[in-house]
Protein backbone atom coordinates (compact mmCIF):
# COMPACT_ATOMS: atom_id res chain seq x y z
CA UNK A 1 0.00 0.00 0.00
CA UNK A 2 1.72 3.56 -1.06
CA UNK A 3 0.06 6.27 0.69
CA UNK A 4 1.93 8.85 -1.11
CA UNK A 5 0.41 7.43 -4.35
CA UNK A 6 -2.89 7.67 -3.46
CA UNK A 7 -2.83 11.17 -1.24
CA UNK A 8 -1.03 12.78 -4.13
CA UNK A 9 -4.12 13.92 -6.64
CA UNK A 10 -5.90 16.78 -7.30
CA UNK A 11 -4.55 18.88 -5.29
CA UNK A 12 -3.17 22.76 -6.53
CA UNK A 13 -1.40 23.62 -3.54
CA UNK A 14 0.00 21.42 -0.48
CA UNK A 15 -2.82 19.39 1.66
CA UNK A 16 -1.37 21.71 4.57
CA UNK A 17 -2.24 24.60 2.78
CA UNK A 18 -5.82 23.83 2.62
CA UNK A 19 -6.14 22.32 6.33
CA UNK A 20 -4.47 25.47 7.69
CA UNK A 21 -6.54 27.92 5.47
CA UNK A 22 -9.56 26.24 6.49
CA UNK A 23 -9.01 26.55 10.70
CA UNK A 24 -7.56 30.45 9.65
CA UNK A 25 -10.76 31.63 7.87
CA UNK A 26 -13.09 30.19 11.08
CA UNK A 27 -11.03 31.80 13.73
CA UNK A 28 -11.30 35.17 11.41
CA UNK A 29 -15.00 35.42 11.75
CA UNK A 30 -14.59 34.78 15.23
CA UNK A 31 -12.91 37.50 15.96
CA UNK A 32 -9.30 35.50 17.18
CA UNK A 33 -7.31 35.43 14.29
CA UNK A 34 -6.56 39.54 13.75
CA UNK A 35 -4.95 40.35 17.30
CA UNK A 36 -3.12 36.38 16.58
CA UNK A 37 -1.83 37.41 13.15
CA UNK A 38 -1.05 41.31 14.27
CA UNK A 39 1.30 40.48 16.81
CA UNK A 40 3.39 38.65 14.69
CA UNK A 41 2.92 40.97 11.64
CA UNK A 42 2.77 44.23 13.96
CA UNK A 43 3.97 46.09 10.69
CA UNK A 44 0.58 45.89 8.98
CA UNK A 45 -1.41 48.79 8.41
CA UNK A 46 -4.63 47.85 6.96
CA UNK A 47 -5.49 49.49 3.14
CA UNK A 48 -8.27 52.19 2.61
CA UNK A 49 -9.88 51.48 -0.74
CA UNK A 50 -12.19 53.74 -2.70
CA UNK A 51 -14.85 52.63 -5.41
CA UNK A 52 -12.56 52.01 -8.19
CA UNK A 53 -10.47 49.58 -6.21
CA UNK A 54 -13.79 48.12 -4.63
CA UNK A 55 -15.22 47.56 -8.09
CA UNK A 56 -11.79 45.64 -9.33
CA UNK A 57 -12.09 43.66 -6.13
CA UNK A 58 -15.33 42.34 -6.80
CA UNK A 59 -14.58 41.68 -10.97
CA UNK A 60 -11.61 39.63 -9.64
CA UNK A 61 -13.39 37.66 -7.56
CA UNK A 62 -16.40 37.11 -9.48
CA UNK A 63 -14.28 35.66 -12.48
CA UNK A 64 -12.57 33.13 -10.07
CA UNK A 65 -15.97 31.63 -9.15
CA UNK A 66 -17.69 31.68 -12.27
CA UNK A 67 -14.40 29.90 -13.81
CA UNK A 68 -13.99 27.47 -10.34
CA UNK A 69 -17.09 27.63 -8.11
CA UNK A 70 -18.33 24.00 -7.63
CA UNK A 71 -21.94 24.87 -9.08
CA UNK A 72 -21.60 27.44 -11.60
CA UNK A 73 -25.54 28.57 -11.43
CA UNK A 74 -24.61 30.15 -8.21
CA UNK A 75 -21.31 31.64 -8.86
CA UNK A 76 -23.80 33.58 -11.64
CA UNK A 77 -25.93 34.20 -8.75
CA UNK A 78 -23.57 35.38 -6.03
CA UNK A 79 -22.34 37.71 -9.16
CA UNK A 80 -25.18 39.15 -9.74
CA UNK A 81 -26.03 40.13 -6.14
CA UNK A 82 -22.69 41.80 -4.79
CA UNK A 83 -23.17 43.22 -8.33
CA UNK A 84 -26.40 45.11 -7.62
CA UNK A 85 -25.20 45.89 -4.17
CA UNK A 86 -22.05 47.99 -5.22
CA UNK A 87 -24.31 49.26 -7.82
CA UNK A 88 -27.14 50.08 -4.71
CA UNK A 89 -24.14 52.03 -2.87
CA UNK A 90 -24.21 49.50 0.21
CA UNK A 91 -20.67 49.53 0.39
CA UNK A 92 -20.32 53.04 -0.18
CA UNK A 93 -19.27 53.49 3.70
CA UNK A 94 -16.83 50.68 3.66
CA UNK A 95 -12.72 52.13 3.60
CA UNK A 96 -10.94 49.70 4.64
CA UNK A 97 -9.91 46.42 2.96
CA UNK A 98 -10.53 44.07 5.83
CA UNK A 99 -13.82 45.43 6.32
CA UNK A 100 -14.66 45.21 2.49
CA UNK A 101 -13.44 41.68 2.21
CA UNK A 102 -15.24 40.59 5.30
CA UNK A 103 -18.89 41.95 3.99
CA UNK A 104 -18.50 40.48 0.85
CA UNK A 105 -17.92 37.18 2.15
CA UNK A 106 -20.89 37.41 4.27
CA UNK A 107 -22.74 38.08 1.40
CA UNK A 108 -21.47 35.40 -0.91
CA UNK A 109 -22.26 33.00 1.65
CA UNK A 110 -25.79 34.57 2.27
CA UNK A 111 -26.62 33.23 -1.31
CA UNK A 112 -24.51 29.70 -1.83
CA UNK A 113 -24.35 28.87 2.24
CA UNK A 114 -20.83 27.30 1.68
CA UNK A 115 -19.12 26.73 4.85
CA UNK A 116 -15.74 26.99 2.92
CA UNK A 117 -15.89 29.92 0.87
CA UNK A 118 -13.97 32.94 2.12
CA UNK A 119 -12.45 36.20 0.99
CA UNK A 120 -9.02 36.84 2.81
CA UNK A 121 -6.94 39.48 3.95
CA UNK A 122 -3.24 38.75 3.14
CA UNK A 123 -2.53 39.87 6.90
CA UNK A 124 -4.51 36.87 7.70
CA UNK A 125 -2.12 34.39 5.45
CA UNK A 126 0.57 33.37 8.32
CA UNK A 127 4.23 34.66 6.27
CA UNK A 128 5.06 31.68 5.59
CA UNK A 129 2.13 30.89 3.48
CA UNK A 130 2.82 33.50 1.64
CA UNK A 131 2.47 33.45 -2.50
CA UNK A 132 6.06 34.16 -3.17
CA UNK A 133 6.61 30.87 -1.02
CA UNK A 134 7.09 26.94 -2.44
CA UNK A 135 5.11 23.94 -1.86
CA UNK A 136 8.29 22.85 -0.50
CA UNK A 137 9.15 25.59 1.97
CA UNK A 138 5.16 25.52 2.95
CA UNK A 139 5.34 21.56 3.72
CA UNK A 140 8.39 22.12 5.81
CA UNK A 141 7.38 24.51 7.67
CA UNK A 142 3.91 23.23 8.42
CA UNK A 143 5.32 19.66 8.75
CA UNK A 144 7.40 20.71 11.64
CA UNK A 145 4.12 22.54 13.15
CA UNK A 146 2.48 18.78 12.82
CA UNK A 147 5.43 17.40 14.87
CA UNK A 148 5.13 19.36 17.27
CA UNK A 149 1.10 18.52 17.44
CA UNK A 150 1.77 15.14 16.97
CA UNK A 151 -0.04 15.41 13.64
CA UNK A 152 -2.86 16.08 15.87
CA UNK A 153 -3.56 13.07 17.69
CA UNK A 154 -3.94 13.94 21.05
CA UNK A 155 -5.45 11.22 23.28
CA UNK A 156 -5.15 7.19 22.91
CA UNK A 157 -6.52 5.55 26.08
CA UNK A 158 -8.16 2.89 27.47
CA UNK A 159 -11.05 3.94 29.31
CA UNK A 160 -12.70 1.50 31.81
CA UNK A 161 -14.95 -1.63 31.06
CA UNK A 162 -12.05 -1.89 27.79
CA UNK A 163 -13.30 1.10 25.27
CA UNK A 164 -11.27 2.66 23.33
CA UNK A 165 -10.84 6.22 22.84
CA UNK A 166 -8.91 7.71 20.22
CA UNK A 167 -8.88 11.94 20.36
CA UNK A 168 -6.96 13.22 17.35
CA UNK A 169 -7.66 17.32 15.78
CA UNK A 170 -6.76 17.04 12.41
CA UNK A 171 -6.86 14.64 9.32
CA UNK A 172 -3.06 15.42 8.69
CA UNK A 173 -1.96 13.70 5.32
CA UNK A 174 -1.00 9.56 5.48
CA UNK A 175 2.09 10.43 4.10
CA UNK A 176 3.49 11.77 7.02
CA UNK A 177 1.02 10.73 9.65
CA UNK A 178 0.27 7.72 8.75
CA UNK A 179 3.11 5.74 11.46
CA UNK A 180 1.21 7.54 13.48
CA UNK A 181 -1.44 6.80 13.20
CA UNK A 182 -1.04 3.27 12.78
CA UNK A 183 0.25 2.97 16.41
CA UNK A 184 -3.00 4.37 17.60
CA UNK A 185 -4.76 1.55 15.76
CA UNK A 186 -2.98 -1.06 17.11
CA UNK A 187 -2.94 0.43 20.56
CA UNK A 188 -6.52 0.27 20.13
CA UNK A 189 -7.21 -3.38 18.78
CA UNK A 190 -8.11 -5.22 21.42
CA UNK A 191 -10.70 -3.05 22.80
CA UNK A 192 -14.76 -4.12 23.25
CA UNK A 193 -15.47 -0.86 21.42
CA UNK A 194 -13.90 2.11 19.94
CA UNK A 195 -14.94 5.92 20.73
CA UNK A 196 -13.42 8.50 18.31
CA UNK A 197 -13.29 12.14 19.65
CA UNK A 198 -13.80 14.94 17.02
CA UNK A 199 -15.44 17.37 18.65
CA UNK A 200 -11.85 19.82 18.13
CA UNK A 201 -11.18 18.44 14.67
CA UNK A 202 -11.38 21.11 11.82
CA UNK A 203 -10.65 18.33 9.18
CA UNK A 204 -7.62 18.12 6.62
CA UNK A 205 -6.84 15.51 4.11
CA UNK A 206 -9.06 12.47 2.94
CA UNK A 207 -5.92 10.13 2.46
CA UNK A 208 -6.13 9.92 6.69
CA UNK A 209 -10.06 9.12 6.46
CA UNK A 210 -8.82 6.15 4.18
CA UNK A 211 -6.65 4.48 6.39
CA UNK A 212 -8.67 4.83 9.89
CA UNK A 213 -11.76 3.66 8.01
CA UNK A 214 -10.08 0.86 6.76
CA UNK A 215 -9.93 -0.82 10.00
CA UNK A 216 -13.39 -0.99 10.52
CA UNK A 217 -14.50 -3.14 7.48
CA UNK A 218 -13.02 -6.85 5.95
CA UNK A 219 -13.38 -6.16 3.03
CA UNK A 220 -12.50 -2.50 0.48
CA UNK A 221 -16.14 -0.59 1.05
CA UNK A 222 -16.73 2.61 -0.85
CA UNK A 223 -16.32 5.71 1.32
CA UNK A 224 -17.15 8.77 -0.92
CA UNK A 225 -16.94 9.90 -4.23
CA UNK A 226 -16.04 13.56 -5.32
CA UNK A 227 -16.85 15.69 -8.32
CA UNK A 228 -14.44 18.61 -9.62
CA UNK A 229 -15.71 21.09 -11.16
CA UNK A 230 -12.65 22.77 -12.74
CA UNK A 231 -11.42 19.13 -14.31
CA UNK A 232 -14.83 18.00 -14.68
CA UNK A 233 -13.76 14.49 -13.00
CA UNK A 234 -15.35 11.87 -10.57
CA UNK A 235 -13.20 10.58 -7.56
CA UNK A 236 -13.77 7.57 -5.80
CA UNK A 237 -12.50 6.79 -2.00
CA UNK A 238 -12.58 3.26 -1.11
CA UNK A 239 -11.18 1.32 2.08
CA UNK A 240 -7.89 -0.49 1.63
CA UNK A 241 -7.95 -4.39 1.71
CA UNK A 242 -4.86 -4.37 4.17
CA UNK A 243 -3.77 -2.66 7.03
CA UNK A 244 -1.00 -2.79 9.23
CA UNK A 245 -2.49 -4.73 12.04
CA UNK A 246 -5.36 -5.77 13.26
CA UNK A 247 -8.91 -5.28 12.17
CA UNK A 248 -11.22 -3.77 14.46
CA UNK A 249 -14.41 -4.68 11.96
CA UNK A 250 -16.48 -6.41 14.72
CA UNK A 251 -16.16 -3.64 17.50
CA UNK A 252 -19.21 -1.00 18.28
CA UNK A 253 -17.98 2.40 17.11
CA UNK A 254 -18.76 5.81 18.88
CA UNK A 255 -18.01 9.11 16.57
CA UNK A 256 -18.31 12.32 19.52
CA UNK A 257 -19.09 15.30 17.47
CA UNK A 258 -19.91 19.19 18.06
CA UNK A 259 -20.80 22.25 16.43
CA UNK A 260 -16.73 23.35 15.99
CA UNK A 261 -16.09 19.45 13.68
CA UNK A 262 -15.93 20.40 9.93
CA UNK A 263 -14.81 19.51 6.86
CA UNK A 264 -12.88 16.39 6.53
CA UNK A 265 -14.21 15.37 10.13
CA UNK A 266 -17.14 15.56 8.75
CA UNK A 267 -16.87 13.27 6.11
CA UNK A 268 -15.41 10.56 8.14
CA UNK A 269 -18.34 11.34 10.11
CA UNK A 270 -20.67 10.81 7.26
CA UNK A 271 -19.40 8.39 6.04
CA UNK A 272 -19.25 5.96 8.97
CA UNK A 273 -22.89 6.77 10.20
CA UNK A 274 -24.40 6.48 6.33
CA UNK A 275 -22.42 2.69 6.35
CA UNK A 276 -24.12 1.93 9.51
CA UNK A 277 -20.95 1.61 10.75
CA UNK A 278 -20.13 4.31 13.71
CA UNK A 279 -23.30 5.74 16.34
CA UNK A 280 -23.10 9.37 16.46
CA UNK A 281 -23.29 11.77 19.32
CA UNK A 282 -22.61 15.46 20.15
CA UNK A 283 -24.01 18.43 18.56
CA UNK A 284 -24.81 18.57 14.78
CA UNK A 285 -21.58 19.34 12.90
CA UNK A 286 -20.30 22.70 11.34
CA UNK A 287 -21.74 21.85 7.54
CA UNK A 288 -18.36 21.96 5.15
CA UNK A 289 -18.70 19.38 2.67
CA UNK A 290 -16.60 21.11 -0.60
CA UNK A 291 -12.42 20.87 -0.43
CA UNK A 292 -11.40 24.03 -1.39
CA UNK A 293 -8.28 25.96 -3.66
CA UNK A 294 -6.57 28.82 -3.03
CA UNK A 295 -6.31 31.76 -5.35
CA UNK A 296 -3.99 34.60 -4.91
CA UNK A 297 -4.72 38.29 -5.77
CA UNK A 298 -1.14 39.51 -5.14
CA UNK A 299 -1.72 42.96 -6.91
CA UNK A 300 -5.04 43.18 -4.65
CA UNK A 301 -3.78 42.13 -1.10
CA UNK A 302 -6.25 39.43 -1.13
CA UNK A 303 -6.21 35.80 -1.53
CA UNK A 304 -10.17 33.79 -2.20
CA UNK A 305 -10.83 30.37 -0.98
CA UNK A 306 -13.09 29.04 -3.08
CA UNK A 307 -14.71 25.62 -2.89
CA UNK A 308 -14.44 23.82 -6.59
CA UNK A 309 -15.25 20.13 -5.71
CA UNK A 310 -18.60 18.44 -3.97
CA UNK A 311 -18.97 15.46 -1.76
CA UNK A 312 -21.04 12.93 -3.02
CA UNK A 313 -22.19 9.89 -1.03
CA UNK A 314 -22.50 6.43 -2.60
CA UNK A 315 -25.66 5.68 -0.27
CA UNK A 316 -27.21 8.99 0.13
CA UNK A 317 -26.21 10.28 -2.84
CA UNK A 318 -25.53 13.58 -1.37
CA UNK A 319 -23.62 15.19 1.78
CA UNK A 320 -23.65 17.43 4.88
CA UNK A 321 -22.84 20.88 3.24
CA UNK A 322 -24.60 23.87 5.20
CA UNK A 323 -26.70 21.50 7.18
CA UNK A 324 -24.16 19.77 9.35
CA UNK A 325 -24.25 16.10 10.54
CA UNK A 326 -27.14 14.98 12.66
CA UNK A 327 -26.04 12.92 15.40
CA UNK A 328 -28.02 9.76 16.35
CA UNK A 329 -28.00 10.89 19.56
CA UNK A 330 -28.44 14.29 20.39
CA UNK A 331 -26.22 15.64 23.56
CA UNK A 332 -24.36 19.00 24.53
CA UNK A 333 -21.03 18.12 23.70
CA UNK A 334 -19.43 18.92 27.13
CA UNK A 335 -21.48 15.63 27.65
CA UNK A 336 -20.93 13.31 24.51
CA UNK A 337 -17.50 11.70 25.86
CA UNK A 338 -19.75 10.40 29.10
CA UNK A 339 -22.75 9.50 27.38
CA UNK A 340 -20.62 7.68 24.25
CA UNK A 341 -18.85 5.69 27.37
CA UNK A 342 -22.37 4.78 28.90
CA UNK A 343 -24.11 3.59 25.68
CA UNK A 344 -20.31 1.79 24.99
CA UNK A 345 -20.44 -0.52 27.82
CA UNK A 346 -24.38 -0.96 27.85
CA UNK A 347 -23.41 -2.10 24.16
CA UNK A 348 -21.50 -4.43 25.59
CA UNK A 349 -23.44 -5.53 28.35
CA UNK A 350 -26.03 -6.71 26.18
CA UNK A 351 -23.91 -8.85 24.13
CA UNK A 352 -21.80 -10.59 27.26
CA UNK A 353 -22.85 -13.95 28.82
CA UNK A 354 -19.71 -13.43 30.86
CA UNK A 355 -20.98 -12.80 34.76
CA UNK A 356 -17.82 -11.16 35.81
CA UNK A 357 -17.79 -8.99 32.98
CA UNK A 358 -21.19 -7.87 33.28
CA UNK A 359 -20.84 -6.94 37.04
CA UNK A 360 -17.38 -5.18 36.39
CA UNK A 361 -20.25 -3.04 33.51
CA UNK A 362 -22.68 -2.39 35.78
CA UNK A 363 -20.08 -0.94 38.23
CA UNK A 364 -18.54 1.21 35.31
CA UNK A 365 -22.14 2.23 34.37
CA UNK A 366 -22.99 3.37 38.16
CA UNK A 367 -20.23 5.28 38.45
CA UNK A 368 -20.99 7.26 35.34
CA UNK A 369 -24.13 7.68 35.76
CA UNK A 370 -23.42 9.42 38.95
CA UNK A 371 -21.17 11.57 37.61
CA UNK A 372 -23.61 12.87 34.99
CA UNK A 373 -26.55 12.88 37.34
CA UNK A 374 -25.02 14.16 40.77
CA UNK A 375 -26.95 13.02 43.82
CA UNK A 376 -27.68 15.74 46.51
CA UNK A 377 -28.29 14.31 50.28
CA UNK A 378 -28.45 16.74 53.19
CA UNK A 379 -26.72 17.98 55.89
CA UNK A 380 -28.53 16.00 58.72
CA UNK A 381 -28.56 12.65 56.81
CA UNK A 382 -25.02 13.25 56.14
CA UNK A 383 -24.27 13.13 60.11
CA UNK A 384 -26.18 9.70 60.41
CA UNK A 385 -23.12 7.92 58.80
CA UNK A 386 -20.09 9.99 60.86
CA UNK A 387 -18.76 7.85 63.45
CA UNK A 388 -16.01 4.99 63.62
CA UNK A 389 -16.65 1.45 61.85
CA UNK A 390 -13.71 -0.09 63.16
CA UNK A 391 -10.71 0.49 61.38
CA UNK A 392 -12.93 3.33 59.41
CA UNK A 393 -13.86 6.16 60.44
CA UNK A 394 -16.27 8.66 58.44
CA UNK A 395 -16.20 12.60 59.17
CA UNK A 396 -18.22 15.30 57.88
CA UNK A 397 -15.91 18.17 56.10
CA UNK A 398 -16.60 21.20 55.02
CA UNK A 399 -19.95 20.26 53.73
CA UNK A 400 -18.79 17.19 52.62
CA UNK A 401 -18.49 13.47 53.76
CA UNK A 402 -15.35 11.86 54.01
CA UNK A 403 -13.72 8.20 54.21
CA UNK A 404 -10.45 6.94 55.97
CA UNK A 405 -9.25 3.57 57.19
CA UNK A 406 -6.72 4.05 59.65
CA UNK A 407 -3.48 5.59 58.27
CA UNK A 408 -4.25 5.71 54.49
CA UNK A 409 -5.44 8.66 52.46
CA UNK A 410 -8.60 10.34 52.85
CA UNK A 411 -11.49 10.68 50.17
CA UNK A 412 -14.52 12.59 49.92
CA UNK A 413 -17.37 10.24 49.47
CA UNK A 414 -19.82 10.98 46.29
CA UNK A 415 -23.56 9.58 46.80
CA UNK A 416 -24.68 7.34 44.70
CA UNK A 417 -28.17 6.85 45.93
CA UNK A 418 -29.91 3.92 48.12
CA UNK A 419 -26.88 4.66 50.87
CA UNK A 420 -24.10 3.94 48.96
CA UNK A 421 -21.17 6.34 48.12
CA UNK A 422 -18.34 6.18 45.83
CA UNK A 423 -14.35 7.21 46.52
CA UNK A 424 -13.94 10.38 44.38
CA UNK A 425 -9.99 9.24 43.30
CA UNK A 426 -10.51 5.62 44.12
CA UNK A 427 -12.79 3.53 41.62
CA UNK A 428 -12.70 0.40 42.78
CA UNK A 429 -13.83 0.20 46.26
CA UNK A 430 -17.06 1.85 47.36
CA UNK A 431 -19.51 1.68 50.73
CA UNK A 432 -22.74 1.10 51.66
CA UNK A 433 -24.59 2.02 54.91
CA UNK A 434 -27.01 -0.02 56.71
CA UNK A 435 -29.25 0.36 59.40
CA UNK A 436 -30.83 -1.35 62.10
CA UNK A 437 -34.15 -2.45 63.79
CA UNK A 438 -34.44 0.66 65.19
CA UNK A 439 -33.75 2.63 61.70
CA UNK A 440 -29.59 3.76 63.55
CA UNK A 441 -26.88 3.39 60.98
CA UNK A 442 -24.98 0.55 62.96
CA UNK A 443 -22.78 -0.81 60.22
CA UNK A 444 -20.53 -0.28 57.06
CA UNK A 445 -20.18 -2.94 54.14
CA UNK A 446 -16.55 -2.22 51.75
CA UNK A 447 -17.55 -3.13 48.13
CA UNK A 448 -15.07 -4.19 46.10
CA UNK A 449 -14.88 -4.30 41.94
CA UNK A 450 -14.02 -8.03 42.05
CA UNK A 451 -17.22 -8.70 43.82
CA UNK A 452 -16.51 -9.42 47.15
CA UNK A 453 -17.59 -7.61 50.73
CA UNK A 454 -16.93 -6.63 53.96
CA UNK A 455 -18.52 -5.22 56.98
CA UNK A 456 -17.65 -3.23 59.55
CA UNK A 457 -19.95 -2.10 62.60
CA UNK A 458 -20.32 0.59 64.19
CA UNK A 459 -18.45 1.18 67.23
CA UNK A 460 -20.17 -0.18 70.44
CA UNK A 461 -22.93 -2.32 68.34
CA UNK A 462 -22.77 -5.33 67.06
Amino acid sequence: MNYKEDSIRKKERSSFLVLILTICFHLMFSGLIFSQTLMIRGDYTDPQIDEDRKEEIIDSITSVLNDKYVFPSKAIEMEGFIRQKLLNGDYSEIDHLSEFIQALTEDLCSICNDRHLRIIPDILIPPEMESDKTDEEIENTFLERLKYENYGFEKVERLAGNIGYLKFNSFADAVYAGPTAIAAMNFLANSDALIIDLRDNRGGNASMIRLISSYFFDESIHLNTFYYRTTDEYDESWTYDFVPGKMMSDIPIYIITSSYTFSAAEEFTYNLQNLERAVIIGDTTGGGAHPIIRHDFDNLGITAVIPHARAINPISETNWEGVGIIPDIAVNSDRALESAHIEALNKILEETENENKKFQILWILQILETNLNPISISEDEMFTYTGKYGPRIITFEDNFLYYQRQNRPKYRLIPMGNRTFMLDGHSNFRIKFEENESGIIDKLIGLYLDGHSDINYRDNEK
